[in-house]
């Protein structure tokens, strides 16, 4: 997908998604992806006091390490789709995955809060960004029919490293301390590029076996089995004639595709979900907090993030599962709609919670709408533009929300430091999600559903693309077997239609000759061939 093809310099045809097969651990690479690229900032967080300690800075100071790592997963998506586009997603994903392992190995021999902003957090940041983009492209190339659920699975990484990595940091903080455990870490970064390995190009397989068939074709028709060596012979150089004619002429392919703008489906997209993130992120970035100023213990506070990891684990497979139906996946968007709506309703009617009871029901509520968020933004993404597009369009949504990373949380600090008010907050960012929930929904059924039913129905034409990735694919085998069948038809067939329409021929001139000699009208072309004057024909026309 998006990989340039090296011999010919055009991209390949679109291959039918096998939807199982290798796909399953192409689906696991990128669980494991995911669950790094979303956890591992949040896990981090576990080594702060002893860094506040060693480089005698405050808090705020070792916040932004995490802070980093996102805007690099989120601000580099338009260099991750160039990359992509230009490389392919394997080599960009192991490239990725040397650079996340190296930002910590070098982050564990700093000696102030600078360096460790440059390694831990721009270079594992842009190494876990190099991974993330291209293994959600590559889901999509190997996932159609089954693409909700595995987008749905992989999502799942998130809460189930989330709640992996957070304890296993604090076992390495205690035995090895925070240098021996940014070491480890960045050895368990390595894993990224195993996944990268399994990436395989999903045309490379295919053309492999084309290739396969065809030598074994051609072979059996260069048997010398009587008159058969000819005939394979002359077969063998109407194909390479036929490949010469085919091959297509080498043309420049875009780093990056700026036409998806012109997709109005595409720029409700992203507008709601620049919108969604302003306050998607602030109530379990601030949840911990609010518990503790409402009266809540240490430890039963920090539990509230358990409750809804846990719950977002099995939130998303099942929302996955649920968008994979026949009869709710062409309404993906409203489903999307509706979780963001969940969402938001749940921010708004917790905000007056003032007790533990009320909070751990809100976790709940929580941890479903977020894990159905989770399970469907690159889903109604992907269903938007189609896979060949993603590269381009994933890149430049994160982009345009890693603005709304840095504007919805820090605003909402500020905000909870001057009203001394956590009510608001939840209230203002249930407002926000609420919004999106309500544009996503009106926009595409007043600008895009009513458009298309105000369309007329489009011409059955076979070259018109209209239509999914796999009736695409299907199509295009369909049309590569049927011009190999042509290609290596027996001479001898050719012939045998010729013998026939002279013959045909021959037989016409002989009746007429019979009945009055001469050329029969609107038969020049064939009595042509079989000797009749063509100067006699062109006289006749005239008359």
């Amino acid at each position: 997908m998006g990989r340039r093809d090296p011999e010919e310099g055009h991209l390949p045809a679109p291959v039918k998604p096998p939807d199982g097969g290798w796909g399953w651990i192409v689906l696991f690479g990128c669980f494991v992806i995911t669950g790094f690229s979303y956890a591992f900032p949040k896990a981090v967080s576990v080594y702060f006091k002893e860094l506040m300690k060693d480089f005698h800075v405050g808090y705020s100071d070792t916040a932004w390490i995490s802070s980093i790592m996102l805007a690099m997963l989120y601000g580099t998506g338009p260099v991750c789709s160039i990359m992509v586009n230009q490389f392919g997603c394997r080599p960009v994903m192991l490239i990725g995955g040397l650079l996340a392992s190296a930002g910590m190995i070098l982050a564990s021999f700093t000696t102030n809060i600078i360096e460790l902003y440059l390694t831990a957090g721009v270079l594992t940041g842009l190494g876990m960004a190099l991974n993330f983009q291209p293994s959600l492209i590559m889901l999509g190339t190997y996932f159609d029919k089954r693409r909700p659920l595995a987008n749905g699975l992989a999502a799942a990484g998130s809460p189930v490293f989330l709640s992996s990595l957070s304890p296993l940091g604090q076992v390495l903080l205690e035995k090895f301390g925070w240098r021996g455990g940014f070491l480890i870490m960045g050895g368990l970064l390595l894993n990224c590029c195993t996944c990268g390995a399994v990436m395989r190009p999903l045309d490379m397989g295919m053309k492999r076996k084309m290739e396969k068939t065809q030598d074994k074709y051609e072979a059996k028709e260069m048997l010398p089995i009587g008159g058969k060596s000819e005939e394979g012979i002359s077969t063998t150089d109407g194909t390479k004639k036929a490949k010469k004619v085919k091959k297509k002429p080498k043309k420049g392919k875009k780093l990056l595709d700026f036409s998806i703008f012109s997709n109005r489906g595409f720029i409700i997209y992203t507008i709601s979900k620049f919108i969604l993130v302003l306050g998607l992120f602030v109530p379990p970035i601030l949840l911990v907090n609010y518990a503790k100023d409402t009266g809540v213990p240490d430890t039963e506070a920090a539990f509230l993030l358990s409750i809804i990891g846990f719950i977002d684990i099995f939130a998303r497979p099942a929302c996955g599962m649920v968008a994979g139906l026949k009869w709710v996946r062409p309404h993906v968007a409203y489903l999307f709609s509706f979780a963001m709506l969940f969402n938001g309703l749940t921010d708004i009617c917790s905000a007056r919670a003032s007790n533990y009871t009320g909070l751990v029901i809100f976790c709940v509520f929580f941890g479903i709408s977020y894990g159905m968020v989770g399970a469907l933004q690159f889903e109604v993404l992907m269903a938007i533009v189609g896979s060949q597009k993603f590269s381009s369009a994933i890149g430049l949504v994160l982009l345009i929300e890693a603005f709304a990373v840095l504007i919805g949380p820090p605003s909402a600090g500020r905000l909870v430091d001057a009203l001394k008010n956590y009510e608001v907050i939840f209230y203002l960012a249930g407002s926000e999600v609420v919004l999106s929930a309500l544009f996503l929904a009106m926009a595409t059924y007043c600008c895009l559903n009513r458009g298309k039913k105000k369309e007329p129905p489009p011409a059955k034409n076979p070259s018109a693309g209209a239509g999914s990735d796999t009736e695409e694919a299907e199509s295009d085998v369909q049309e590569a077997e049927e011009h190999s069948s042509d290609n290596h038809q027996p001479a001898h067939s050719t012939e045998n239609a010729i013998v026939a329409a002279s013959e045909e021929a021959n037989h016409v001139s002989e009746e007429q000759s019979g009945e009055g000699g001469g050329c029969p009208e609107g038969d020049g072309e064939v009595l042509a061939q079989d000797g009749c004057n063509a100067d006699q024909t062109v006289e006749r026309d005239r008359f």
